[in-house]
């Protein structure tokens, strides 16, 4: 490997080495502080890495592995999705009975994992960043050890992460079994050629369903609120996010890229996941007294808007998807942000009862609450309006118009439940309550997170220009 392979993969194997450095630090003295700092160290420097690893795209590093800008961009939007996770995470550990500091570990060696999913271009390197991420959430989801029902959400999700994982193992192996071949250009081009295959088919169909378990798509959506309840906040926000952007990330890669969900059969299943995707997360959000589950199901409607631009694959198909996801994640992650740095010791604040009068004891706080979920709603002057515009915009541009239709009726179901929680923040509030501590890290982030949305919404082109220059490279 050049020394020009080692600068361009620096993003990638930065994290790996902070995972490293943090173990061993632990292994030497635990610190809450300290480990946090070098997390935040680690992640930084990845995304710093970025810079000279731009100059050296494209660049393919072995078969298994490609840097182009598409891939820095997503790592870059991984690396610091992460830091703002480890940010909220600091506050929301401090006094908990679980020791801390593999918390980081964990969480770094999910990144780590994203970061190999958003630049591989092989079936193996897929699996692989693909477990290491699972795996690493496996943990993660079940970390609150003494919580009521993180023990049950960290079982739901190993089991039912294993299921997908071997569909998408059985899949991968039935579309080398017909092409012989397993990185994703060749098997596009192979595919196309060898038309409506059986085996073919199945094998991607095999595929989808493991991806579609991933993404929590409709029908294979039943483990989202249960994971997203009771696993901790912050980790409930990494899964929204980071989890399922870089599982896009690769589906862009391999399908829209090649071409291959043009063909009649997986157009077909992808059209129906995503309208059934919208209606489900919506109309089973309108019913949840709880705010993770209600934002659980909002993220399965939110996958499938995205898939209206993945539908559309044309030159709006990336540009498009790469500033939905940009404008995800700031929003989500400053909607679960909300969340933790509201909890206390005992019990995440997830109950909407829980809000009631936020407004008039730190009305700061929801204030920023109110920005993210109008931007979930996709109201003006905010990222997530952007986004939607973008997203509407492709599927015209494509003749989609059932799932456009289905888009915009979604848009003002979801309004509904996000006003809802309005709603109530600016109720009198109930007597007696006591607010938990403010951290000062997690306060930090919602309010850089608010800006970034507000930013966003207001001055889009900064980030437009930016992924039309990293997603030509």
């Amino acid at each position: 490997m050049t020394a020009a392979d080692l600068i361009t993969l620096s993003p990638i194997l930065v994290v790996a080495a902070a995972a490293v450095a943090v173990m061993l630090q632990i292994a030497y003295s635990r610190s809450h502080m300290v480990t946090a700092l070098l997390t935040a160290a680690g992640l930084g420097c990845s995304f710093f890495a970025l810079f000279p690893a731009a100059e050296l795209i494209p660049r393919e590093v072995t078969s298994l592995i490609i840097l182009d800008g598409y891939a820095l961009f997503f790592i870059g939007l991984i690396a610091m999705a992460g830091l703002l996770v480890a940010g909220l995470s600091y506050g929301y550990l401090e006094g908990r009975e679980e020791d801390p500091e593999e918390f980081y570990v964990l969480l770094l060696l999910a990144v780590l994992g994203s970061m190999v999913l958003a630049s591989a271009r092989h079936f193996v390197s897929f699996f692989l960043g693909l477990e290491v991420l699972s795996v690493s959430l496996y943990a993660l989801v079940g970390y609150s050890r003494t919580a009521d029902r993180s023990n049950e959400a960290g079982l739901k999700y190993l089991v039912l992460a294993g299921v997908s994982s071997a569909f998408l193992l059985f899949g991968m192996a039935l579309v080398y079994a017909d092409l012989g071949t397993m990185e994703f250009g060749q098997a596009a081009r192979s595919a196309a050629a060898a038309g409506g295959d059986p085996v073919l088919f199945a094998g991607f169909a095999l595929i989808i369903v493991g991806i579609g378990f991933k993404l929590a798509l409709f029908p294979f959506h039943t483990w989202t609120p249960d994971v997203y309840e009771g696993a901790p906040a912050p980790v409930s926000a990494f899964v929204a996010t980071v989890s399922k952007g870089a599982v896009f990330a690769l589906l862009v890669r391999y399908f829209g890229e090649g071409g291959g969900q043009t063909g009649r059969p997986l157009f077909a299943t992808f059209w129906a996941l995503a309208v059934a995707s919208m209606f489900a997360g919506n109309l089973l959000a309108l019913f949840q007294e709880n705010v993770k589950r209600m934002l659980a199901y909002s993220s399965i409607a939110h996958v499938g808007y995205l898939l209206v631009a993945f539908l559309s694959a044309g030159r709006m198909m990336v540009p498009a998807v790469s500033y939905y996801l940009a404008a995800y994640f700031a929003t989500m992650l400053g909607a679960f942000g909300v969340v933790t740095i509201t909890s206390g010791r005992g019990r995440d604040a997830d109950l909407l009862e829980d809000y009631r009068g936020l407004a008039g004891e730190r009305p700061w706080l929801a204030g920023v609450f109110t920005v993210m979920l109008l931007s979930l709603a996709g109201i003006p002057l905010t990222a997530g309006f952007i986004g939607k515009f973008y997203v509407v915009a492709a599927g015209v541009d494509s003749a989609l118009w059932v799932p456009v239709l289905a888009l915009a009726m979604n848009s003002a179901i979801g309004l509904f439940y996000y006003l809802r929680v309005v709603t109530v923040m600016f109720a009198p509030a109930a007597e007696g309550r006591a607010l938990p501590r403010l951290s000062l890290a997690g306060g930090a982030v919602v309010v850089c997170l608010t800006g970034v949305v507000l930013c966003l919404g207001v001055f889009p082109s900064f980030l437009v220009d930016l992924i039309r220059v990293m997603t030509s490279r």
